[in-house]
């Protein structure tokens, strides 16, 4: 499925006007089913959208293991809208199914759709980690993911997500109109390949909000890097559940709102 489409527009410069094709990132509808009964709608960019459903459900606290969950697509449309129904055995349902979404997921909104506001909670015990980072480390592992962003590139329009593992190796990047979709599909395709358990560090292209920071702690991964800024509540989630939130990480500079000791600064 296409992730860009070319649009006709008209560039405005110096008071002159010129007609181009801009190409645009997609932005389509994906409607999840549960054992055929509408779960949600997401709006995201196409591909990668088994792995967005995994990462998704996963961090929704509705399916953790791979093999408990079947993917299907029953139907594509050219419109780039899509349908995929996921069969999970009803004793393999996590406790998360039963505050089931029932509005509208969009691209940028991370907590459309929670039915009530105790479905923000988070429960866990804080992560435990003895990574070491270096500030020269960080900037390599940026350059790495903005070396692969290929769609913002085309588009300047879309965010991405990648993980690397302890020892600063890339394990997975993934490129999506929403930040948490592109969190989502990098965590759903560790899950495919089972390796969600070498995942040590996860940097954002976007800004950090507290869902993020949720999917992380999910997921056990303890540091987070952003490109951009950090909500209160992505600052307040992160102390408490032990992660390193790292955020405005540009210009040879970055801002460290949480649990330091993870980086090194020699």
């Amino acid at each position: 499925m296409k992730q860009t489409h070319t649009y006709q527009s008209i560039k405005l410069s110096e008071n002159s006007f010129e007609k181009i094709d801009d190409t645009l990132v997609v932005e389509a509808p994906l409607q999840i089913n549960i054992n055929g009964e509408s779960y949600t709608v997401v709006m995201r960019t196409p591909g990668n959208d088994e792995e967005l459903v995994r990462g998704l459900l996963y961090a929704e606290d509705i399916c953790k293991k791979k093999n408990d969950l079947e993917v299907t697509i029953i139907k594509e449309e050219k419109d780039n809208s899509t349908i995929i129904n996921v069969v999970i055995p009803p004793s393999k349902l996590g406790k998360g199914y039963m505050n089931k979404r029932t509005l509208l997921s969009v691209s940028s909104c991370g907590i459309c759709g929670k039915k009530e506001l105790e479905d923000l909670k988070v429960e866990g015990n804080p992560l435990q980690s003895r990574l070491k980072v270096s500030v020269e480390m960080v900037f390599t592992m940026f350059l790495k993911m903005n070396n692969l962003q290929i769609l913002f590139k085309d588009t300047g329009g879309s965010h991405a997500c990648a993980i690397f593992n302890s020892n600063q190796e890339l394990l997975t990047v993934k490129e999506d109109i929403g930040r948490h979709n592109a969190v989502d599909k990098c965590i759903g395709d560790l899950l495919v390949r089972e390796t969600l358990k070498n995942a040590a560090y996860m940097l954002v292209s976007g800004r950090v909000s507290y869902e993020i920071v949720s999917k992380a702690f999910f997921a056990k991964i303890p540091v987070i890097i952003a490109v951009s800024a950090c909500s209160s509540l992505a600052v307040d989630f992160a102390k408490e559940f032990g992660i390193c939130l790292i955020g405005f990480t540009r210009n040879q500079k970055m801002t460290i709102y949480s649990n330091p000791q993870y980086l090194s600064c020699d």
